[in-house]
This record gives C-alpha cells, structure tokens and sequence, in this order.
C-alpha cells in the first residue's frame, strides 16, 4: 500500500487484496521468509454496530460489581473509581517506554518515591519496594528477603509457620521461597492457639505468616503477645496484607510488631482485581530488611527523585522493567482523594457493612464465631437443607455473586466447617444495597425450604448450567 493511499483507497473493489500485497511486497528482513503472509486474513465483513453488540453482550454475561453485589469473602471486591483510570491514562505515563533510560522516568520516580512513603506510614515501615506484580509476588518478595537475611546471618532457618485460617498462598509462597511449611491450629474461638505456638516455635523457625484480621473475619486480639513470642524466638513476623482494608487509617501493622507487609492494591487502594491483567503487590519492611528489598527502588537524592539499583544485598530483580506503573498511578490516585481521614472512614464503613449483614442474616446463616467481626463475616449452612454451596449457586440467578465457599474440601480453615460461606460486602456497598442482598438471601433461604429441587439445580439463568448438580 502506497504512502498516498486514502481511506477512500480502502473501499475500492480489491483494495484488501492490495494492502496485503503491499505488505508482503516489504518483506522485512527480520521476519524469515517462511513467515511471511501470502494471503489475505479473511476476515468477515460486519457492520459496527453489530461487532459493537457482540462484545457488549460478551461482557454482559460476566458479573462484575459494576453491574451487581459481588460479596466475596477475602476478596474486597469494591468498586474502583472511574477518574483514577482517567489518571492512568496521563499521556506522559501512558507514552513512557520501559526501554527508556532510568533519568528519562523521572515522573515515575516522583510518583513512586511518593507512593513508596505513603505505604510506609499507612503500614507503619521503614521502607518500600513497588515492583511486585501482585499480592502472592509480594509474599514471594517478602519471603526471599528473610531467607536473604537468614543467609547472611548464617542461620539455618527454614521453617514458616502459617495459622489454618490462612490464604492459600501463604504456604504456597514459603514453598517457592524454599521454607518448609507448618500449620499453626486456631483455638475454638478463631484466634491463633498462643500455646500451640508457643510450642512450634523452635530455633528452626524463620517466620511467622499472619494476616490480622485474619480470614476469618477476626481481629487478634493478643497480637503483641504473639509479636513478642515470635521475635524471642529469633523468627520475623509476617503481615499477610489482605485484609489491610479493615484496619487501614485506624492501626499499623508496624506498630503491632510485624516486621515486613505486603500490600494487596486491588483489595485496600482500589485498582483493578483479576482478570488475568496486570496488578501490584507492593512490600514495606522494617529497617532490618531495607538492605535485601528488591529492585528497582525510587530514592530522593539532592531533592530530585530517582531509581535506586545499586544495592549489594538485594534479592534482586522481581518483575522486568519497573513493576506495573499504571496500576500504582491508580493506588496512588486513590490515596490522594482519600486522605488520612477517608482511608479511616473506608476501613470503619467496611467493618460497619460486615456487622450489619452478619446482624441481618443471622436468623438464616448463624455466625460461626459469635463475635463482632471486621470487614468480612463467616456464616453457617447448618440451618440449609441444601448446603452453602447449592445456596450460593442459586444467589447467581438474581444478579448476587456468590460469595467464598467454606466447607468439605477446603484447606486452611480450622475447625470441621462442612457448609459455610465468607461474605464481605466491601465498603463501597450502599445500605440500600445491602438491604436488596438481605432480601435475595430471605428468598434462597424461603427457597430453600420449600423447594430444594429449585436450589439444587441452580443457577437456571445462565448460558452455561451448573456441572456438578450433586455438589
């Protein structure tokens, strides 16, 4: 295709064929020659607006909270504000290459210097590293840095200790990280047993994982003694960052005792989650750790903000380039509009929802610990004549996502819960919203009742039915 064709060229009869032969004609020498295209793509002629309706309905049939409740305990799937992907698209950011020299970024310097402070004072650390590309890389990240330590010390500790409540990653971490893995039981209301602990701390012990409030939906309470217990033994303590979103503006987990944190952006900061796109997973850590933080890292020299990649004892690159910029803007963005006081109001407001619906739906999914929670809620099943799982699938056929299911199966939860769900309901949900979930799970339950036939086979509504109609 010549330099002077016209968009009016593109309509001519053959004018595909042309295009294609003139790309052909170039034959770029860096592509072999067994590569190169002969014939055209092929592609269907179709009208705009019907390509526009394709995708629309593609995306129509993925729940997603902007278009319903997406209760997922452990998850915080909150809503993201739409002016911090304005901000993502800053064309300064949005056009800067990762192949460009460290002094050409000088923004994202700024921008990450800035970012790495602000994580520092909401977690109560020393010092920050951004690269990490998602929650389970910063644990990843968080644990390379103690065994770094370790090794400096020459001390043979490889050993993590991680409560049964845990996430799923924690273990799996310590695994990729080269620890052995051991489970720390909870006591009968929840809470780490302080004395199984105390017995499972031997000198072997590097870490101990936690996550506070833990999965469960429950604050430790005797998280000092817990603090202190751990570094008499010579181990690190760990924060599972997760549920930062329950405590963020109110308590920092530096001032609780732990030792090195890994922010979840998507869960606390309000960027996007899942999808298999892009995330981040930034790590702070006490003085102790600073030296083996991974690289890059922004520093402020003579005023000016810049990278920082010579560091003898750090574990390293953890992520190519620079970590994920756009996502960062968006955490940062969030920061900004929120202030010290908003991240407070965020965290109480998502443990204020949490204690309404566990109050709301108690007469039909009893509390399986009866205390005050904080932003999720774990429920019993024991009143179904179906099962938490069959419950949940049926909340699908009137726009609710069901939420995380507890039960046969599932690892890392203490206790014998055969039928349960985690709910989280996030800060972002209105109480009119709230009220509308309470509503929908009254009608399962009626259902429940007296149709189980309806509640096994569901959902009904969907393009794809249920495969495990037993289940």
């Amino acid at each position: 295709m010549s330099e002077s064709a016209t968009l009016m060229d593109l309509h001519r009869p053959g004018a595909t064929s042309d295009i294609f032969a003139g790309v052909a004609a170039l034959k770029p020498s860096c592509v072999p020659t067994f590569a190169h295209r002969r014939d055209a793509i092929g592609l269907p002629e179709v009208a705009e607006v019907d390509v526009v309706r394709h995708y629309t309905q593609l995306s129509q049939e993925s729940h997603g909270v902007d278009n319903g409740p997406y209760p997922l305990g452990s998850c915080t799937m909150k809503y993201n504000p739409k002016r911090n992907d304005e901000l993502a698209r800053e064309p300064g950011f949005a056009r800067a290459h990762p192949l460009q020299p460290a002094e050409m970024l000088g923004g994202v310097w700024e921008l990450y210097e800035r970012l790495q402070g602000m994580i520092c004072e909401i977690t109560g650390m020393d010092a920050c590293c951004l690269a990490p590309a998602a929650g389970a890389h910063g644990e990843l990240a968080g644990l390379l840095m103690i065994r770094a330590h370790y090794l400096k010390l020459n001390a043979r500790r490889g050993v993590v200790l991680v409560p049964d409540s845990a996430h799923g990653t924690n273990p799996a971490s310590a695994a990729m990280a080269g620890f052995e893995c051991r489970i720390v039981p909870s006591d009968l209301r929840g809470h780490v047993d302080l004395e199984a602990l105390r017995q499972m701390l031997t000198p072997d012990v590097a870490a101990f994982m936690l996550t506070n409030p833990s999965t469960l939906g429950l604050f430790e309470s005797r998280i000092v003694e817990i603090a202190d217990l751990v570094h008499s033994n010579g181990s690190l303590l760990y924060y599972d960052g997760a549920n930062l979103n329950a405590l963020m503006g109110i308590v920092r987990p530096g001032d609780m005792g732990f030792d090195v944190v890994h922010v979840n952006v998507h869960k606390t900061f309000s960027t996007p989650h899942g999808g298999g796109g892009p995330g981040a997973g930034p790590v702070a850590v006490k003085k102790l750790l600073a030296p083996y933080l991974p690289i890059p890292v922004a520093v402020r020299r003579d005023g000016v903000a810049v990278c920082d990649e010579d560091r003898p004892l750090s574990v390293g690159k953890v992520k190519s380039f620079h970590g994920h910029v756009g996502v960062l803007l968006r955490a940062y963005g969030y920061l900004r509009t929120m202030g010290a006081v908003g991240l407070r109001e965020a965290s109480e407001n998502a443990v204020l929802n949490a204690n309404y619906l566990q109050h709301r739906l108690s007469h039909m999914l009893p509390p399986v610990y009866h205390q005050v929670c904080k932003h999720e809620t774990l429920l019993s099943g024991e009143k179904l004549n179906t099962s938490a799982r069959q419950f949940a699938k049926r909340l699908i056929d009137y726009g609710i996502h069901p939420p995380t299911l507890v039960g046969a199966g599932c690892v890392y939860f203490p206790g014998d819960l055969q039928s349960a769900m985690l709910i989280e309901p996030t800060e972002t949900e209105t109480k009119a919203s709230l009220d509308h979930q309470v509503g929908i799970f009254q009608k399962v339950f009626d259902e429940d009742a007296t149709n189980v036939w309806l509640v096994e086979s569901a959902p009904l509504s969907r393009k794809t039915a249920r495969i495990d109609v037993k289940a």
